[in-house]
C-alpha cells in the first residue's frame, strides 16, 4: 500500500461461478481527486464499486482504503466502512423515520455522535444538499430527487474519507437528476475525494479529474476528461462514446 493514495486497487478479481465480472482491475485514487467510472451495462463498473467497501467479496486481490486492505478476511469490514460513504442507485431511506432521523441513526448507533451532535450535524448536512427545511418530514413526502439528496446527506454525515456514489441519478426522472448533480459537482470543490460510477457524461465532463473506461471486466483507458472525451485512443472507448454522446 502506497500512503500517498487514498484507495489503491491491486488486481482485483471478481467472478460469479465461470462468469469472471472483473478481471485484474488496478487504480490508484489520490486524496481529493474526483474519478469517473464510464462504461457499458454489465462491464463490472457497480461490482467494483460495491468491492471498495466489501459489500461484494473479492476471489483475489486488494482494496486498500485509508491503509487497510479491504479484501483481506481479517480486516475489521464495520470500522474501515465507518470512513467510507456510500450512496446507491435506490435511496434506502426508512420510512417510518423522519428525514433528520434517517441522517442521524448510524452516527449514534455507532457511538460517532451524541444525539446532540448528530442532530446537530444533520442539520448541517441538509443544508448543503439544500433540504433543511424537510428535516422532519417523511420520506414519503418527498421527491425522487430530493431523496438522493437526503441519502447523500446521510452519508455525509459519518464524515467519511471517501465517498462512492453507484450511478446516484439513474432511478431518477430527468428533471430531478440536476440537484442531485449539483450536489455532488459542490462536493468535489470541496475536495471530497469521490468515486462516481456514472452514465452522466456531461457531469464526468465537468466534475471528474480523471475518466475511467471500464469494458468486458477490464479498464481499457483512463485519462483526463479532455483525453477520454475529445481524443479517445482504445476504438471500445470510441465506439462507447459515439453511442452515448451521438443519442
Amino acid at each position: 500500500m502506497d500512503k500517498k493514495y487514498k484507495v489503491q486497487v491491486v488486481d482485483l478479481h471478481k467472478g460469479y461461478g465461470n462468469n469472471e465480472v472483473l478481471k485484474g482491475i488496478s487504480l490508484n485514487v489520490l486524496p481529493n481527486e474526483v474519478v469517473c467510472v464510464i462504461g457499458p451495462s454489465g462491464s463490472g463498473k457497480s461490482t467494483f464499486l460495491r468491492c471498495l467497501n466489501r459489500l461484494e467479496e473479492t476471489n483475489s486481490g486488494h482494496v486498500y482504503v485509508d491503509g487497510y486492505d479491504i479484501a483481506d478476511k481479517h480486516t475489521n469490514i464495520d470500522l474501515v466502512r465507518q470512513n467510507i460513504g456510500m450512496v446507491f442507485q435506490h435511496f434506502n431511506l426508512f420510512p417510518n423515520m423522519t428525514v433528520k432521523q434517517n441522517i442521524t441513526l448510524a452516527p449514534t448507533q455507532l457511538k460517532k455522535m451524541t444525539k446532540e451532535e448528530a442532530d446537530e450535524a444533520a442539520l448541517k448536512y441538509l443544508d448543503v444538499v439544500g433540504l433543511k427545511d424537510k428535516a422532519d418530514v417523511y420520506p414519503t413526502t418527498l421527491s425522487g430527487g430530493e431523496k438522493q439528496r437526503v441519502a447523500i446527506a446521510r452519508a455525509l454525515a459519518m464524515k467519511p474519507d471517501v465517498m462512492l456514489f453507484d450511478e446516484p441519478t439513474s432511478a431518477l426522472d430527468p428533471e430531478m437528476v440536476g440537484d442531485v448533480l449539483e450536489v455532488m459537482q459542490t462536493l468535489a470543490k470541496q475536495g471530497m475525494t469521490m468515486i462516481v460510477v456514472t452514465h452522466e457524461m456531461g457531469f464526468a465532463k465537468r466534475v471528474a479529474d480523471r475518466v475511467v473506461f471500464f469494458h468486458d471486466g477490464v479498464i481499457r483507458e483512463q485519462g483526463t476528461p479532455e483525453e477520454i472525451f475529445d481524443h479517445p485512443q482504445h476504438p471500445d472507448t470510441k465506439s462507447f462514446l459515439d453511442k452515448v454522446l451521438n443519442v
